[in-house]
């Protein structure tokens, strides 16, 4: 981890707030580097949230620096857990995790995840179900997958019961790409 500099967008847009950036970024190097294992992990880097104002940091360039600061944890995790377990007990847990997953695969398009309470805002069934067909491949037939496509995948809005309800879609999307960056 090294010190990372980013831009600021114009006054005229906004951007993530330096200040919180600054200190969520110093605060992680000292865990990191000093800290004790397991205070900050990557599931903790992944849903840090920033405030947006005025004259803020690039919102892509803190992304960035985001997602390769969560797979550092995850690898200093794993390194820890096969340090302390060995190897073999880090390949049973993923594929516990993994198994977990794909039960949730398993159902049928349009049923894997519940619909949203009321006219509360969902996700088009649809785009989910595809990226869970991306998945199955991925378990089934290895073909690739990172967790980067996972992170940055976007799913068209649907409103009231004909959605999926977001809260359980992005919980399984995490441990999806846990699952996946405990595997790479």
């Amino acid at each position: 981890m090294s010190d990372v500099m980013f831009r600021t967008v114009s006054g005229l847009r906004t951007g993530y707030d330096p200040d919180e950036v600054d200190d969520f970024f110093e605060h992680a190097r000292a865990v990191y580097e000093k800290g004790p294992a397991g205070a900050l992990s990557g599931r903790d880097v992944r849903t840090v949230a920033f405030d947006m104002v005025r004259r803020g940091y690039v919102t892509s360039a803190v992304d960035a620096a985001l997602d390769r600061l969560e797979a550092a944890f995850v690898a200093r995790a794993r390194a820890d857990f096969v340090a302390e377990h060995g190897q073999q007990a880090w390949m049973d847990r993923l594929a516990e995790q993994a198994r977990t997953l794909y039960g949730r695969l398993t159902r049928p398009d349009g049923e894997r995840f519940a619909p949203p309470h009321g006219r509360q805002p969902g996700y088009e069934p649809a785009d989910v179900d595809d990226l869970c067909h991306r998945l199955i491949a991925y378990f089934d037939k290895g073909q690739p997958l990172t967790a980067q496509e996972l992170r940055s995948a976007t799913f068209r809005r649907r409103n009231g019961r004909a959605g999926y309800a977001e809260a359980p879609v992005d919980a399984f999307l995490d441990r999806a790409v846990e699952v996946i960056l405990g595997a790479e």
